[in-house]
């Protein structure tokens, strides 16, 4: 997700999209090591658009 999009979102929004990309997360890491996950770059994806959600948060606090 680009960084523009993210930062016209609400804290609220902000926030949820954070608690929506931690379960996606958790979700990768359990098809990871069941052996059912292809793109292993999905992981690394979804922490990044964590991080920049978080950053966002941050800048705005």
């Amino acid at each position: 997700m680009k960084a523009n999009a993210l930062r016209d979102m609400s804290a609220e929004a902000l926030s949820e999209k954070v608690r929506e990309l931690k379960g996606e997360l958790f979700n990768l890491r359990f098809r990871l090591a069941t052996g059912q996950l292809e793109n292993t770059m999905a992981i690394s994806n979804v922490k990044r658009d964590i991080a920049r959600c978080k950053t966002i948060l941050r800048q705005r606090a």
